[in-house]
């Protein structure tokens, strides 16, 4: 990923500008988490609000800043074969969520409540199928900004900071902090506090960052991305009725 944004030579006041974004980025997106995620959130339209709307908000501001000739706008371009790269990652992720799922939390654990808690915040999926033309442009706006932000506007200032070698799992680190508040919102009296959140932030993150890293642009992490979020929410959900 390459720098999007406003540069500044050591001791020009303008160098702070990035690490301030970076930590604007983390603490807005963890404060959000943790109110889309209130149990009285669940089902309603404001979970969905807060849960993509400040992502969505950041990556137009990151756009508009970066302006229309920067790298992240090239990052942005599609190619042939973005989609299949994308499905082919979807379909790998999810076969890893699953064995997870099946595997470290099995119905008859209380940990499974993590899980039913995710799921419930969503709301009634039955509702959430019969309106699947919204629902999947809402995924495909939300996973297009999420990639803009994290592997795009945060990957690119970690790379000046720490290199590009490790810039993108480090960025996956911090999109998994994002959502460490959410361990506190869904915690459940029978297991505790939920973690499901920021490993799977830490996981898609590191998956999704390594497609941005080899390829050099964000279509096929946007598509792995989207695709992944619609498989486990409407297709083949993880706990509950799948279609």
């Amino acid at each position: 990923m390459h720098d999007a944004n406003l540069e500044g030579a050591p001791g020009d006041p303008r160098a702070l500008l990035k690490p301030i974004a970076l930590g604007t980025i983390v603490a807005a997106v963890a404060f959000t988490a943790y109110l889309a995620f209130q149990t009285d959130r669940a089902g309603e339209t404001s979970f969905w609000l807060l849960a993509g709307g400040p992502t969505i908000a950041l990556a137009l501001v990151s756009l508009g800043v970066a302006g229309r000739r920067s790298a992240l706008w090239e990052e942005l371009k599609p190619k042939s074969g973005d989609f299949s790269l994308g499905f082919f990652a979807a379909c790998v992720l999810f076969a890893g969520a699953y064995a997870f799922v099946k595997i470290g939390l099995p119905s008859t654990s209380p940990r499974a409540m993590w899980l039913a808690r995710i799921y419930l915040q969503t709301g009634d999926p039955n509702v959430l199928r019969a309106h699947p033309g919204a629902l999947m442009a809402g995924l495909i706006v939300v996973a297009a900004a999420e990639e803009i932000v994290w592997r795009g506007v945060v990957t690119s200032i970690l790379a000046e900071k720490i290199g590009s070698r490790f810039a993108w799992a480090a960025s996956a680190g911090l999109y998994a902090l994002a959502y460490v508040p959410t361990m506190w919102a869904l915690k459940s009296p029978s297991a505790g506090l939920d973690p499901l959140l920021p490993i799977a932030g830490l996981f898609a993150g590191l998956g999704w960052g390594a497609m941005a890293k080899r390829s050099g642009r964000l279509p096929p992490a946007i598509v792995a991305h989207a695709l992944f979020d619609w498989t486990v929410i409407v297709m083949f959900r993880l706990w509950g009725e799948s279609l």
